[in-house]
């Protein structure tokens, strides 16, 4: 099979030659049998992890009703998302589409769309270096890393880059330009790199004094995945837009964008679109994951499960970062990060890797400290070998 992959796929992926066959729980099953701990999640994606009964039977029997029509008619689950997306957050309205990165893409057209209706010429975007927004030529555009954009200029003019944690290197950018700020409260792909709680007020203050939107993509650091329902919900701030998608699925595609009202409003009708975006197969899904995350004490375990993955992996000999279970440690120089991610595979332990030679830590949100353990004591063994 892995024949007929090199030859009809596109090699755009370094794909590793296995094939999984089932899931249960946070556990992974490859074709021969192979069982694998998996303390990846799809990328932060698989937020109740596999085969969950709520979630699996939600979608077979959605799949037995209506999967699909368009967003010519009501859709009365996406109603339903979008009103617990709202009220769990800014009280905004909500835009749903199929991707992180559609849903930033969403949010520079929402952005410029506000300004040019106030009459405004604002068009520029501040992100930060090691950001990751997207693929899109915009996203990536927007996103702070070189290595996502070459071989694609040129690129869309527009964008510019500070340095993470230093407000003077974002004020030195600021012109009468600039209508939105994007941030990640802890960036994923740059090698989970949480922001000081100072610089987030401090960025807070200055685009409410310079009436700057605040942008914050909680593609994957929301639903959860930190401990709190959104990253930005540690801190005492409230974004102007919020981006999300990845874990709202539990799997199936689905992306969404909540907008302060003011703001959603000037989406007037035909200004922007998505033929899949919200139907109803995602918004089923997406409603149960909400449900399940949003119940009595889930958070809560979350963070506590955090804490507990930090403990074990400082009793490695790690540094720890991150919030709830979305952690990274960095590797001594001489180890290369994909070289221990391809040894734990062989030990049964799923891991992902980062910027920076980083390994990042994503489990299912339904994960056990007992499962915790379980994949540490193989990771253990794993570094072993590179001693």
């Amino acid at each position: 099979m892995e024949l007929l992959a090199e030859e009809y796929l596109m090699p755009n992926y370094a794909r590793l030659n296995i094939f999984f066959e089932k899931g249960e729980g946070v556990y992974l099953y490859d074709k021969d049998g192979k069982k694998y701990l998996d303390m990846l999640a799809g990328i932060a994606v698989n937020t109740l992890g596999y085969n969950h009964p709520r979630l699996t039977n939600a979608i077979c029997e959605q799949a037995k009703k209506i999967l699909h029509i368009s967003n010519l008619f009501q859709i009365e689950p996406q109603i339903e998302v979008a009103k617990i997306l709202s009220e769990n957050s800014i009280n905004g309205k909500v835009f749903f589409c199929n991707s992180g990165a559609e849903a930033n893409e969403t949010a520079i057209k929402l952005a410029r769309k506000y300004f040019y209706s106030r009459g405004i010429d604002k068009y520029e975007f501040i992100s930060f270096k090691n950001s990751f927004h997207g693929r899109t030529l915009a996203t990536l555009t927007l996103t702070g890393q070189v290595k996502y954009q070459e071989g694609f200029y040129p690129l869309p003019a527009g964008f510019k880059y500070a340095e993470l944690n230093d407000i003077n290197s974002v004020k030195r950018l600021i012109t009468n330009k600039t209508a939105g700020i994007f941030i990640e409260i802890v960036q994923g792909e740059g090698g989970i790199n949480p922001v000081d709680e100072k610089f987030v007020y401090e960025l807070y203050e200055l685009t409410r004094e310079k009436e700057i939107l605040l942008i914050i993509d909680e593609v994957q650091t929301g639903i959860g995945r930190t401990g709190k329902f959104f990253a930005y919900q540690h801190f005492n701030i409230q974004p102007d837009i919020i981006t999300l998608a990845k874990g709202l699925g539990g799997g199936v595609p689905i992306g969404a964008v909540i907008g302060k009202k003011d703001i959603a409003n000037t989406f007037t009708s035909g200004s922007h679109g998505s033929t899949f975006g919200g139907n109803y197969l995602a918004t089923v899904s997406a409603k149960v994951i909400l449900e399940e995350v949003l119940k009595e004490n889930f958070l809560n375990d979350v963070k506590e499960k955090g804490i507990f993955l930090k403990e074990l992996l400082k009793d490695l000999g790690f540094n720890p970062r991150g919030l709830g279970l979305m952690v990274g440690v960095s590797l001594p120089n001489d180890i290369q990060s994909v070289d221990v991610m391809k040894e734990s595979l062989k030990e049964g332990l799923i891991v992902g890797i980062a910027g920076n030679n980083s390994l990042r830590f994503t489990p299912p949100l339904i994960i056990s400290k007992e499962e915790i353990k379980e994949g540490i004591e193989i990771l253990k063994k794993v570094l072993q070998k590179f001693n």
